[in-house]
């Protein structure tokens, strides 16, 4: 089965957020950076995407203008296979990515990158609705704390397991770094 790696917004941006966490950005640049090593000792296709909005001006990180729309600090150097850059949470939409991956003949994505609850789990619901068999790998995905509508805390830890909860079985395979790369080398992709 033909896999590709997807990396949503493992972008600098995110450390120009007041909630951002370097603790838990160490954690999962290990993993991401351990999955994206994975994939291309196999020679499986790597996707990059960033996210871009508005306003346009430099103080919002989330803008080109700003300079931190890049790799975020300590991301593995990979030669992303393409790029893609989405204005909206899933990945899937107008950019393109779901053209490119069809005319691949990819069959599994793998996802990865920030935030967990977010784009990369709108882009997993996106891309099993759409047909597409989903690795999701929770530790190579990073969110943080969050306050609950009722003013309670939610740690990223709890964020990370409400969201595998969900997931597995109904959108995606729920699985470790180590894991996916099993299953990427379980298939046919090794031959090709």
């Amino acid at each position: 089965m033909k896999s590709c790696l997807i990396v949503i917004d493992a972008q600098e941006s995110f450390r120009h957020r007041p909630y951002f966490d370097d603790r838990l950005a160490n954690d999962y640049l290990a993993a991401q950076n351990a999955l994206i090593d994975g994939f291309a000792a196999a020679g499986a296709p790597i996707v990059r995407v960033f996210h871009v909005d508005g306003p346009t001006v430099a103080g919002n990180p989330f803008a080109v203008e700003s300079g931190h729309v890049r790799p975020i600090e300590g991301l593995a150097a990979f030669d992303a296979t393409a790029s893609f850059t989405k204005s909206r949470h899933s990945a899937l939409v107008g950019t393109g990515l779901d053209v490119w991956l069809t005319r691949q003949r990819i069959e599994r994505v793998t996802i990865s990158g920030i935030r967990t609850e977010q784009c990369c789990e709108t882009t997993a619901r996106h891309a099993s609705d759409l047909g597409w068999q989903v690795d999701y790998v929770t530790d190579a995905t990073l969110t943080f704390d969050m306050v609950q509508p009722d003013g309670r805390p939610l740690s990223a830890a709890d964020i990370r397991a409400r969201t595998a909860t969900v997931l597995d079985g109904r959108f995606a395979t729920v699985c470790g770094v180590e894991r996916a790369l099993e299953r990427l080398l379980d298939g046919p992709q090794a031959a090709q």
